[in-house]
């Protein structure tokens, strides 16, 4: 799975399901490779938000295309 993060936000109250609470996260768009298969990876990339909650690092990446 390829990741390249092409803009982060890091001022972003979200709740967080493993803390229970809202918590600050990063937020980061990336662009994100889904096919396994080498030869189909250029045509198989997804934008994804993805927030890292600050405080237990858990992570929630939601692709923009069913957000």
């Amino acid at each position: 799975m390829t990741v390249n993060p092409t803009s982060v936000d890091d001022d972003v109250q979200e709740e967080c399901t493993e803390c229970g609470r809202d918590t600050p996260h990063a937020v980061a768009i990336e662009i994100r490779t889904e096919s396994q298969k080498r030869e189909n990876a250029a045509f198989s990339r997804e934008p994804y938000r993805v927030s890292t909650c600050r405080a237990c690092g858990a992570e929630q990446a939601i692709r923009m295309n069913n957000a």
